[in-house]
């Protein structure tokens, strides 16, 4: 399996299928056999980057709110799945489970507005994309081997908080995103680096795709 961070929230994993979670001005020419949205703000539902990598055979995942857009659009794909907050899609022989993402404070993602982060089952492992979140209480119930993280603060938790949800979860790996283009700087990401207690942290460099074994 490959992971690579395409910058902000975006990722690229590549396993039994490509699946790019929250594609943002990605710089790519490869087609993905999954997409999956986390909600419909335009950092993380990109229009032109869904359409540079989808084909017919794609299958796009994501709120009720953004089928619209991609039928408007005439994205190329098979199918447009709505996901919610604990429900599981299975596709491709993987499994996708919606889990909670809100601000507990803040007003920018609301808890009743049903966006999501996804934990992501293939080649029997468990990667866990948090999507745009604070540090929430259904993070205790989470079971992950990878672990993505926003790490930037103002929309979402911040690196101090983000370290918090990943001593709490405890994954093998640890990735923080969210940062370095529209919010946060690669100093967010060492200071959450610093706060993590059990689980290694990989800070990705954009582009530059990792193994995970």
């Amino acid at each position: 399996m490959e992971i690579e961070w395409l910058g902000h929230a975006g990722f690229k994993i590549s396993s039994e299928k490509v699946i790019f979670v929250d594609p943002y001005k990605a710089e790519t020419s490869d087609k993905a056999d999954i997409i999956l949205v986390t909600h419909p703000h335009y950092d993380h539902f990109s229009i032109e980057d869904i359409r540079q990598i989808s084909k017919m055979e794609t299958v796009i995942i994501g709120p009720e709110e953004c089928r619209a857009a991609i039928n408007t659009h005439k994205i190329h794909h098979k199918e447009f799945k709505t996901i919610l907050p604990g429900y599981t899609i299975a596709v491709y022989n993987c499994s996708i489970t919606g889990v909670p993402a809100y601000n507990v404070t803040k007003h920018f993602h609301k808890k009743a507005d049903g966006w999501v982060g996804f934990v992501i089952r293939t080649e029997n492992r468990a990667i866990y994309h948090a999507g745009d979140t604070d540090f929430v209480q259904e993070m205790a119930s989470i079971k992950a081997d990878i672990a993505m993280l926003p790490v930037g603060g103002t929309y979402t938790m911040n690196a101090r908080e983000a370290a918090q949800a990943c001593n709490l979860i405890k994954p093998k790996i640890a990735i923080p995103m969210h940062y370095g283009s529209i919010i946060g700087s690669k100093t967010d990401a060492e200071v959450f680096t610093k706060s993590v207690a059990h689980s290694k942290v990989q800070v990705m460099e954009k582009n530059v795709p990792i193994e995970v074994g």
